[in-house]
């Protein structure tokens, strides 16, 4: 709307709203880190929401990348996957302590982001995507192929161990409250890049490449650099999931890991920081709770068909994806954030 009072009437408008904006969203930071604190207090299994968490990290990782810089990878399962069988093994056989296992995953992750992005940032489009998921399969059948990362059967009974040498994170509530830890401070950080002259610098190429190079920046160099940070914090979430969980498997590094981290991205909303979170949840709860909210529904509706809902988990997280395609197509978050902004437009 115009402004008749003025320029500077009008900047201290938009700086008002703009402060207000941020409250906001603070406010329903601090409630969702209240409520994530309060988990195991409420009944909740530790060990569901700490592979929540994972993915949640996993997708704003992904999200970084495709939201922000507009590249899609189609491999990002790799380093996932790739990360997750380097921890397991130097927990498990070199019996490292669990903070340094999280840092050498970690590493592992970003050295196969570099090696990946390095081949896959000369091409661009479909071709960069094919690049990425083509490197991606290498790895999976080299961890198939491979005896010390298990084959079929994965890597199994990797020990939590000490952190520090003295907390026990064998206790579910402390690695619980672990892996909540390290969860917001990778999104705190995310939070900090997106923000930054280097987060502008992204979505500049996303939106006009050429002119962003026609302003002086190397675009292929952001790339790159924006590629292994993706990829590293991916490799930190698969860390981080293999401490909790105690495995890794062949399902970890697979391509279909890789498409459902796309998956989460796009329910939640590209390009917003709260949508990875909103969409991992949506994906993990459906794949873990389908069953008893099948139960659920053939106990109130006597229709025996529900009962069988939860061995069709794809079949409705398919039916979602084209739901939120052809009904939100900015994701869950973004279509609530685009709602926001209509109706403080309206006020104004």
């Amino acid at each position: 709307s115009y402004c008749w009072s003025g320029r500077q009437a009008c900047s201290a408008r938009k700086s008002e709203a703009s402060r207000m904006n941020t409250t906001s969203k603070n406010i329903l930071y601090g409630l969702l880190l209240l409520a994530l604190l309060a988990v195991p207090f409420i009944g909740i299994y530790p060990v569901l929401v700490m592979k929540l968490l994972c993915f949640a990290l996993f997708a704003s990782a992904f999200n970084l990348l495709l939201g922000y810089t507009g590249l899609l990878s189609f491999g990002h399962a790799a380093f996932l996957g790739g990360s997750a069988y380097v921890t397991g093994h130097a927990l498990k056989v070199w019996g490292v302590p669990p903070e340094l296992g999280l840092v050498i995953g970690t590493l592992a992750g970003a050295v196969l982001g570099w090696l990946v992005g390095s081949l896959a940032i000369r091409r661009q489009g479909i071709y960069f995507t094919m690049i990425t998921l083509a490197l991606a399969q290498m790895l999976f059948f080299f961890c198939l192929q491979m005896p010390f990362t298990g084959g079929e059967d994965g890597l199994q009974g990797v020990p939590r161990g000490r952190l520090l040498g003295f907390i026990e994170l064998g206790n579910d509530m402390t690695m619980y409250y672990f892996t909540l830890l390290i969860t917001v401070a990778a999104f705190l950080l995310i939070m900090r890049i997106v923000h930054s002259p280097f987060g502008q610098i992204l979505k500049a190429i996303k939106e006009n490449e050429p002119r962003a190079i026609s302003l002086g920046y190397d675009t292929q160099r952001f790339k790159l650099l924006v590629f292994v940070l993706s990829a590293a914090l991916s490799g930190l979430a698969g860390s981080l999931k293999t401490l909790a969980m105690g495995f890794a498997t062949l399902t970890d590094v697979h391509w279909t890991m890789s498409g459902s981290v796309v998956l989460m991205t796009l329910v939640g909303g590209l390009g917003t920081l709260s949508g990875p979170l909103v969409g991992a949840t949506v994906v993990i709860a459906l794949e873990n709770k389908l069953g008893e909210i099948g139960h659920f529904l053939a106990g109130v509706t006597g229709i025996d068909w529900f009962n069988g809902l939860g061995e069709s988990v794809t079949m409705v997280i398919g039916f979602i994806f084209v739901v939120c395609v052809l009904a939100f197509r900015r994701g869950i978050m973004g279509e609530a954030v685009a709602l926001v902004e209509r109706w403080r437009g309206k006020q104004a």
